[in-house]
């Protein structure tokens, strides 16, 4: 496959192991271009290379106690690109941490756990066919 047929993730989690098997995994079953980072704040400055989905963890100050959390990172890229479709990311499984994460306009909300990696495949799949059917229905109302 082309690299342009490729679709783009990025990867965003402080926990580096949690990470490199998060890469492997999508690796090893899917044909994607993957970006890694540890921090929101090289998340933010590489937005420049236009990733088609973001997978973002809602702590991520493992590393630095003073770095971005995951909702100020959203916040942000949000504001740069409110199109990107931002999956958050969370070892806390609450309803009111998933509801906020919807409310700051995440697209959905995974909690880490042996069945992480299935649910972020079909959110992947189901922001790709939300997209086909956009572009479908702008083409057919350019038509009208």
């Amino acid at each position: 496959m082309k690299n342009e047929n490729k679709i783009k993730l990025f990867l965003v989690d402080d926990d580096a192991l949690f990470l490199k098997s998060l890469e492997i995994e999508f690796l090893e079953h899917a044909d994607f271009i993957i970006e890694t980072y540890s921090t929101g704040e090289l998340c933010l400055k590489n937005l420049s290379h236009s990733p088609d989905v973001i997978i973002l963890d809602y702590h991520l100050d493992g590393i630095d106690k003073n770095a971005m959390n995951g909702m100020e990172t959203l916040d942000k890229i949000k504001n740069v690109n409110p199109d990107i479709p931002v999956v958050m990311l969370s070892s806390q499984d609450k309803i009111d941490v998933a509801i906020n994460c919807m409310h700051h306009r995440a697209f959905d909300y995974v909690v880490k756990s042996e069945t992480a990696f299935m649910r972020l495949q079909k959110i992947i799949t189901t922001i790709f066919r939300y997209k086909k059917m956009e572009k479908e229905l702008s083409w057919y109302m350019d038509r009208m």
